[in-house]
């Protein structure tokens, strides 16, 4: 399973960026759930008149079309390329988590497949299937 996240990055400083997803990154990490690096290197380039467009699309094309879920973090509602990302997520069926996808969680031991309905995350391990239950 794939995930992209989703933050907030207007007038905040790269290292804080990174920060804060590194944080979010080892919380997947310890699920065995892989997270795509979504972090847009490449600078727009000088002939364009809006920047941030370059970035956003950069990130559906590259990224997003690729994942099985998103993570939002918290304060996305208040960047306009996150609710962008929110509502294709909507339109196009992919999965939408949000900080209370960590909550009440233990680590997965899982090295195959992983699949997330409801906040429920399920691991596929032959000869075992278990599921652990969202806010339970």
């Amino acid at each position: 399973m794939k995930v992209m996240i989703s933050q907030p990055m207007n007038g905040i400083e790269d290292k804080e960026i990174i920060k804060i997803r590194n944080e979010i990154v080892e919380k997947f990490d310890k699920m065995h759930i892989d997270v795509v690096d979504s972090f847009v290197k490449q600078d727009a380039p000088e002939s364009s008149l809006h920047p941030r467009l370059f970035y956003l699309g950069s990130t559906i094309r590259d990224f997003m079309s690729d994942v099985d879920a998103v993570y939002f973090v918290d304060g996305w509602r208040s960047a306009a390329g996150c609710r962008i990302e929110h509502k294709i997520c909507q339109e196009y069926g992919i999965k939408i988590l949000y900080s209370d996808f960590f909550e009440n969680k233990e680590e997965i031991a899982c090295t195959s497949s992983i699949t997330i309905n409801n906040n429920d995350i399920t691991c596929q391990k032959y000869p075992y299937s278990y599921t652990i239950n969202g806010g339970e």
